[in-house]
């Protein structure tokens, strides 16, 4: 879990996530699903180094790659550090489907684009593996790193597609018997 998706995830763990915005409605459901792993001995991915920045900017002032325990009040957590990004890579090469959706960073922002491009080639360089991605900022990052034939399935429809995932039915799809 990284990206935007982890600052939630992060804070729900009790650390400090700076001036990263949190989805204070999706910390129980955080919390739940990382007890829900445990529970399974299912192994969640989380960053342990963050690229951070002193504004939400494409050029910032400052930045650092700090530890997520460490982020300091008012920065703001950009992307997942280069470490990160590898151990990411190296868990890649265990999975036989990749679900990947949403970005690792701020990936527009060429400053914070190393966890995605990290990411991306490392599932594009796999062998044997289904890999789908979905949503519309990361179909883009692919798009842009010319990677689309590397993977089995690129959507730019992250919540549809997860939602599919879910097992809930989709008005598309739900409409396409009467037509």
């Amino acid at each position: 879990i990284g990206g935007g998706m982890c600052v939630t995830f992060l804070n729900a763990l009790g650390y400090s996530t700076g001036a990263s915005r949190i989805e204070e409605d999706r910390l129980e459901f955080a919390k739940e699903i990382m007890a829900r792993a445990e529970a399974g001995n299912v192994k969640l991915h989380l960053p342990e180094n963050v690229v951070i920045a002193n504004e939400f900017a494409a050029d910032p002032a400052e930045t650092d790659v700090m530890h997520v325990g460490d982020v300091p009040d008012g920065w703001y957590i950009m992307d997942i550090a280069p470490n990160s990004a590898e151990d990411f890579a190296k868990a890649l090469t265990t999975c036989k489907t990749i679900i990947w959706n949403g970005p690792m960073g701020v990936f527009e922002m060429p400053k914070f684009s190393h966890g995605t491009r990290t990411v991306a080639n490392a599932i594009a360089g796999l062998t044997g593996v289904t890999s789908v991605v979905g949503g519309g900022s990361t179909a883009e990052a692919i798009e842009e790193l010319g990677l689309m034939d590397k993977m089995t399935h690129v959507s730019t429809g992250g919540g549809a597609s997860l939602e599919f995932l879910e097992g809930k039915e989709l008005p598309g799809i739900a409409a396409l018997p009467d037509a």
